[in-house]
């Protein structure tokens, strides 16, 4: 007995050994350059339109009524679809080429309200014609404000300053994107609690259980479980409209849960090309443009954060500065683009498709290109989109619970490269991570009590200045621990693999990874005219 056992347990117990680092993340079913068949393609980029809707119906829903808007919503919401589907398919053939979608942003809201409430505009009793000229304004803010980003990214400046981005600083940036938007998740599934939380549930069940119960092999209920689950709901949310349920609701419950809200079907002509200048020619203010270059600026560090988060779930290697930097010039033209048609707010990468790569574990750049051919579609056969648009806002809240999550789950994955055990990393992480929830949630809880921010002159344009970017969590994070990274003890070699500037440094030229190339060349050979450096 001795003998036996002494003869097949001798050997030392195996030690634990850590997880190895991953330059490019594993276990995605389709990386950038290799797209899934044309059938699945079709479905998962008509998943990522839907996904996208949610943004596009918010933001001229909450603004068009203010300006003095009834029907022209269903004409912003065409406009901000045309739009978005034209700056993916840019951004994606001559930007990053990430499977990146471009559409409305939160960032420029607080600045376009400002605009709103502008006292120039409120002498004006007719409600249409207030609505244009607030609009024009809107659309001369953008035009001036979209010169920031194709300045930095097309002269190469935003890849100077990201040359010195390490994983470390990353971290906190990439993690706030998607948990900053906190806000917009659960508040917004309880709106309607009866819709919203069978939506968040059904999700959860068929995207991370019912793979394991049915073993199918083709990965059905994990890739289009946003198609099963909101099918589902809007239906049954169709029922109880129809039912009744909410005859007798408060206007607000019946806004936020029936399918037939607001009337956006009836409004939404059956077929419109938007085109530029179609509200009439855009007017400037020097204030309003400053303030509206503020919240570019804050767009642009976000964005960089979402197109890390990207870039890691289509499994592509780190992006070199120069690639970054030029998607960030094609993000300044897609703001230029969205002040030529009047958006009502300008365009950065949508985070909630980002998201969505991580759920379907497809980074496919011709899925992103197809879900923009939807866009495009359906912006111009309005009665078709407005069905689509029509979803209620809990649904799509339950969705950014799961889609928010997986992006700034994403930011945490580059703790990876990091020296945890060291107390200068400790010390970044938590104190930016801290500083980027605790800041902004002063500056937003002030504005909400009392109507406006703590930085309250008689010039709306510099409260906007000073009020917006330290409203953003990703902004606060992202630039206090990329100040503090490189200038607390940077130049020490033990502290160099402390931040994980290692894994980074063959990345910083174009040419110093072959598969730089790969994913992220430009297409037609025009690498030959316009080289990444």
């Amino acid at each position: 007995m001795a003998g036996g056992g002494g003869g097949g347990g001798g050997g030392k117990p195996e030690e634990p050994q850590p997880h190895p680092p991953k330059e490019q993340l594993p276990n995605i079913s389709f990386c950038i350059t290799s797209p899934p068949p044309w059938h699945e393609a079709i479905l998962l980029g008509f998943q990522h339109y839907l996904v996208m809707l949610g943004t596009t119906v918010l933001i001229p829903t909450a603004l068009v009524p203010q300006m003095g808007g009834g029907n022209e919503k269903a004409q912003v919401i065409q406009t901000l679809l045309l739009v978005a589907g034209l700056n993916t398919l840019l951004q994606s053939l001559f930007g990053t080429r990430l499977p990146a979608v471009i559409g409305g942003s939160y960032t420029f809201v607080p600045t376009t309200i400002s605009i709103i409430l502008a006292g120039r505009f409120s002498d004006n009793p007719d409600p249409v014609e207030r609505f244009k000229k607030i609009m024009r304004a809107i659309q001369g803010s953008l035009i001036v404000a979209s010169t920031l980003q194709i300045v930095l990214g097309f002269s190469g400046l935003w890849r100077n300053v990201t040359r010195f981005l390490t994983p470390l600083s990353a971290v906190p940036l990439v993690a706030l994107v998607g948990f900053g938007l906190y806000e917009l998740g659960f508040p917004g599934v309880a709106k309607c609690v009866e819709i919203g939380l069978p939506e968040l549930i059904i999700l959860v069940f068929v995207s991370q259980y019912m793979p394991h119960v049915i073993k199918s092999g083709r990965h059905v209920f994990d890739r289009f479980a946003v198609i099963f689950s909101v099918v589902i709901v809007w239906i049954y949310a169709h029922l109880l409209t129809v039912g009744g349920a909410y005859n007798g609701a408060a206007p607000k419950t019946q806004n936020t849960c029936r399918t037939d809200r607001a009337g956006l079907i009836d409004a939404a002509p059956w077929i419109r090309v938007p085109y530029p200048f179609q509200w009439g020619a855009p007017s400037f203010d020097a204030g309003e443009a400053f303030a509206m270059m503020m919240a570019s600026f804050v767009a642009l560090v976000e964005s960089t954060g979402a197109f890390i988060a990207v870039s890691r779930y289509a499994s592509a290697t780190p992006m070199p500065p120069s690639v970054l930097s030029r998607g960030v010039g094609w993000q300044g033209v897609a703001i230029l683009l969205s002040g030529l048609f009047g958006t009502v707010n300008g365009s950065s990468v949508s985070i909630e498709n980002a998201g969505l790569l991580a759920l379907t574990r497809v980074g496919s750049r011709r899925v992103v290109q197809i879900s923009a051919g939807f866009m495009i579609f359906f912006s111009i056969l309005g009665k078709f989109g407005a069905v689509f648009a029509s979803i209620p806002a809990p649904i799509i809240a339950a969705l950014y619970c799961l889609f928010f999550a997986y992006v700034g789950v994403g930011g945490l994955s580059f703790l990876q490269f990091c020296n945890l055990n060291s107390f200068r990393t400790k010390f970044i992480l938590g104190f930016s991570v801290f500083l980027g929830l605790s800041v902004p949630q002063y500056f937003n809880e002030y504005t909400a009590i009392n109507g406006y921010g703590p930085v309250h002159t008689g010039a709306r344009w510099f409260n906007d200045i000073v009020n917006v970017p330290f409203s953003s969590e990703a902004f606060v994070a992202g630039c206090v621990a990329y100040f503090l990274d490189n200038t607390l003890h940077r130049k020490d070699s033990a502290i160099r693999k402390d931040r994980g500037k290692q894994w980074w440094d063959k990345f910083r030229s174009f040419k110093g990874d072959t598969r730089s190339e790969e994913f992220y060349s430009l297409p037609f050979n025009l690498n030959k005219y316009f080289p990444s450096v």
